[in-house]
């Protein structure tokens, strides 16, 4: 692209985008100044290029701008955000400027905030254990190095509380520990949220380790499609630049989602499914894609994207497509919160689909797939013996039943209920799971061998 140029006045204003006439050598996500009549000064950036107009998305807004007293001017360059390890410790907003109160940080580069996509050419396959220090997630859905591994949630639910618990708990195990960082991506969140995200770092003393990217509610709707970005482009310069592992996560993608469909219907295009545009999915694969490893590099990233579904639907479009971009999903359930379970995770419909290449003798222990498997089962039986007693009655079911009834009150009061601050190991998971399953005859153990029964079971 070529230097900054200004135009005088422009066509028209839909929502937060503003149509500019008769431009020339400008360029798709090119940043832009705005200055209205009275000399205030707008960020934007281009949306979209048509032959000879172009249409601006402003970050403030477009109130108060007239159409003939405007100055519009292109800088020929995307949008930047600094990238520095001085950030770590930091709090900016979507677009990479600090809103701690504390001056900016010393940046060694500034770095386009759209990235690229991993080449899946350049890919190592992800295999390394990252310790959340939750059971449901460490044992039965296990987090590895470099995967995208999102948290199902609804309106209401505490996923902010859990995005928060793991922040402040994940971590590599062994000697890459001090190499770990985290970037925090906040859209659409309320002020008393990211306050609570700001103190709940602060007073365990891991904010030094975090970088926040906090994007409120009452802020521009075009900065929330930024955030992400800019998050993900500060992680990307960590791990693959300063060969840091980070881990990134980002709440709450329905809201971003929200914001893509706002814009999209002021562009006036045709709408897909439930309104959202229809390149929802490459979108949303623009923001999943950064994640992971790269052959020859030592640092990685891994992604947790929490969303909330509408009306708690799993097939709406947002977990829909998220689904089919990322490796497994975590799914919480309003039945478990209700019962004052924390976290209400409900395993059944849960999944990591690269749980198997991150856990074994050398990275958990040698049973953990195998305790995993008998928990799943055992928990799946429980179900249908909870349909039966509904209908029959407790008092009518068989010894064994009522011991996985039994089973089942504990497997969801002890295992996947834990407490808040509450950090526990992969051995204290692995060795709950087992307490747990010990409780059944030892013809029920099929999942498990007759050594690792010997070896960690209890009493069975």
């Amino acid at each position: 692209m070529s230097g900054a140029k200004e135009y005088l006045g422009f066509k028209k204003v839909s929502g937060p985008i503003l149509y500019v006439e008769d431009i020339s050598d400008v360029g798709f996500g090119e940043v832009v100044q705005i200055i209205d009549r009275h000399g205030r000064l707008r960020h934007g950036r281009v949306l979209s290029i048509g032959r000879t107009t172009a249409a601006v998305e402003i970050f403030e807004g477009t109130s108060g701008l007239s159409l003939e007293g405007t100055t519009i001017r292109f800088l020929g360059h995307p949008l930047t955000v600094p990238v520095s390890e001085n950030m770590l410790g930091r709090v900016f907003n979507g677009i990479g400027e600090p809103i701690d109160g504390l001056p900016e940080p010393i940046a060694r580069e500034w770095r386009n905030v759209n990235g690229l996509p991993i080449n899946p050419a350049c890919r190592e396959y992800p295999r390394d254990f990252i310790q959340t220090g939750i059971s449901t997630i460490d044992g039965m859905n296990t987090l590895v190095r470099g995967q995208k591994l999102p948290v199902f949630s609804g309106s209401g639910l505490p996923h902010n509380k859990l995005a928060a618990q793991i922040i402040r708990q994940a971590t590599i195990l062994g000697e890459e520990e001090t190499q770990f960082a985290v970037v925090f991506g906040a859209m659409g969140i309320k002020h008393d949220d990211a306050e609570v995200f700001r103190k709940s770092f602060e007073e365990t003393g891991v904010l030094k380790n975090v970088a926040m990217f906090i994007n409120l509610a009452s802020d521009p709707t075009i900065e929330r499609l930024l955030t992400p970005r800019s998050a993900l482009t500060l992680a990307e310069y960590l791990a693959f630049d300063r060969d840091m592992h980070v881990l990134v996560v980002l709440t709450d993608m329905t809201n971003y989602c929200e914001a893509l469909r706002e814009v999209s219907t002021a562009k006036g295009e045709v709408p897909s499914r439930k309104g959202y545009p229809g390149y929802l999915y490459s979108d949303l694969a623009s923001i999943y894609e950064r994640a992971g490893r790269i052959i020859g590099r030592k640092g990685s990233i891994t992604q947790i994207p929490i969303l909330t579904m509408p009306n708690d639907d799993i097939t709406h479009p947002i977990p829909d497509l998220t689904g089919f971009i990322t490796e497994g999903q975590i799914v919480l359930d309003r039945n478990l919160d209700k019962q004052g379970i924390y976290p209400p995770i409900n395993v059944l419909p849960c999944l990591s689909r690269l749980m198997n290449d991150g856990i074994g003798a050398d990275k958990t222990r040698d049973d953990h797939r195998n305790i995993s498997n008998q928990l799943y089962s055992a928990y799946t039986y429980i179900k249908r013996v909870e349909t039966l007693a509904s209908i029959i009655g407790e008092s009518e079911l068989s010894d064994l039943d009522k011991k996985y009834l039994e089973l089942g009150r504990q497997f969801e009061y002890k295992f996947v209920h834990q407490g808040i601050t509450e950090n526990r190991s992969i051995e204290d998971t692995l060795d709950l799971a087992w307490e747990l399953v010990s409780s059944l005859p030892r013809r029920e153990l099929t999942r498990v061998t007759e050594e690792q029964i010997d070896m960690y079971g209890q009493s069975a």
